[in-house]
């Protein structure tokens, strides 16, 4: 079955300022990587706009009209040290969130097996009423609520292999016991959370990883720990958080992975999700920094998603 890819060119023009690391230039990097003959099957198509009430499902509505209000008429508006926003950054969240949404109904609507959204601002981050960590809104969250909402899932499963901890998307659904969130990320680094005692009501998996540790280190996790804990839960559609900043040519971590490990994480979780939900997975783009190996690992990323 056929694999979808959501994107818009709007996402390119978020900008939050020259010499930022989560600039334009990512999305540019991935998109060129998934122009090339193997990727012709994919299934190409525009992010549409999220709704408001999509993402009030899972963000404070003050915070959702204080994002949408504080969008610059020119130059750059800066919600913390890190996050800032451009003029057409409004457009952009409201797309990268909208293209997962979007995602859910084609993989559910059984025109795709699976999806991948290659949007920007990054999600993971951004809490019920705070943005953070470059992201503004929480785009895995927003599409795993109107998952539930609009197609009436009782079990969904959220993944998430950024080297930084998906501290927004816990945040939100860590009280659920019908979401399953499990990570795998770098500790000591920020955001700070992520520990193994933080379980929810459950339904959180965290194993947090020491720098440097590598493939090995990585892939025992996911094999002991998270993929056992997902087959378990039995969720009716997946969704992955697909960061590719633990790649070992990344700039803001040191975990050492390589793209094969990219690679063999998204089969692994296909298999889980073959077994239990007829391989239902969205997945969106989050963190990576180093424009060749993100490039590389997205592309790995996809491929996996597209192999019969």
């Amino acid at each position: 079955m056929a694999t979808f890819l959501f994107t818009h060119p709007v996402c390119m023009a978020h900008d939050p300022a020259p010499g930022h690391p989560e600039r334009p230039e990512r999305l540019r990097a991935v998109l060129k990587a998934l122009d090339g003959p193997a990727f012709a099957p994919l299934i190409r198509r525009e992010a549409p706009q999220a709704e408001v009430t999509q993402i009030m499902r899972v963000h404070r509505p003050d915070h959702v009209d204080h994002i949408l209000a504080s969008v610059p008429a020119e130059g750059y508006y800066n919600l913390d040290a890190d996050t800032a926003m451009s003029p057409q950054s409004g457009d952009a969240a409201l797309r990268a969130a909208g293209g997962v949404c979007a995602a859910v109904d084609a993989v559910m609507a059984g025109e795709a097996e699976n999806a991948f959204c290659a949007v920007r601002p990054p999600g993971h981050h951004a809490e019920p009423g705070r943005a953070m960590g470059f992201c503004l809104f929480n785009n895995i969250a927003v599409g795993a609520a109107h998952a539930r909402a609009e197609h009436g899932l009782a079990r969904v499963a959220i993944l998430d292999f950024d080297v930084h901890h998906g501290n927004g998307t816990q945040a939100i659904f860590e009280g659920d016991s019908r979401v399953f969130f499990a990570s795998t990320h770098q500790m000591p680094l920020y955001p700070g959370t992520g520990r193994l005692s933080e379980t929810g009501v459950g339904n959180i998996v965290n194993r947090p990883l020491r720098p440097m540790s590598g493939g090995a280190d990585f892939r025992l996790a996911w094999r002991e720990h998270i993929l056992p804990a997902l087959f378990d839960f039995r969720p009716e559609m997946v969704f992955i958080s697909a960061g590719f900043d633990g790649h070992e040519d990344d700039p803001l971590a040191q975990l050492a992975l390589t793209e094969e490990d990219f690679a063999w994480v998204t089969r692994e979780i296909r298999k889980v999700a073959k077994q239990s939900c007829d391989g239902r997975i969205v997945s969106t783009l989050e963190g990576g920094y180093d424009l060749p190996s993100l490039a590389a690992s997205a592309a790995a990323h996809v491929a996996a998603l597209m192999a019969d």
